[in-house]
């Protein structure tokens, strides 16, 4: 069983328009995403605890078979090209990622038909944390 989740208010709604933007489109990663809005609790930017992964939150993380933890920056796929830690929320990490909190554990079905493990270390870096509710 997975893990609950939380969302701020903000990028419940943005996460939502993009998903509806891309309806029509064979994007990856699509449903997946949807899958995690539907079980996700909405709360107000300010309100997000300190330790959950949020859209531009920078988290270390470590996937299941690899010793070395990855460090990587949450974003919406127009601005993966912009920084070289750059995570899409669209890819089948970043989906997962999204609302889990420091120590939380997530399987999930990769593509390929593997089921994989993510595992949230730390969360380096939180906008609502910081002040930053991106509102």
């Amino acid at each position: 069983m997975n893990p609950n989740i939380m969302m701020s208010k903000t990028d419940f709604n943005r996460i939502d328009q993009l998903l509806e933007r891309l309806a029509t489109s064979r994007v990856p990663g699509k449903e997946a995403l949807s899958d995690e809005l539907l079980r996700a609790q909405i709360v107000e930017p300010w309100e997000v605890p300190p330790t959950v992964v949020t859209m531009h939150s920078t988290v270390r993380f470590r996937l299941d078979g690899d010793a070395t933890p990855l460090c990587r920056t949450l974003v919406y796929p127009k601005d993966v090209g912009q920084a070289p830690d750059a995570l899409s929320v669209l890819s089948p990490v970043g989906s997962a990622l999204l609302g889990l909190s420091e120590g939380d554990r997530m399987q999930w079905l990769h593509p390929d038909g593997r089921e994989i493990g993510v595992e949230v270390l730390e969360v380096v870096y939180q906008p609502e944390r910081a002040g930053d509710y991106h509102l």
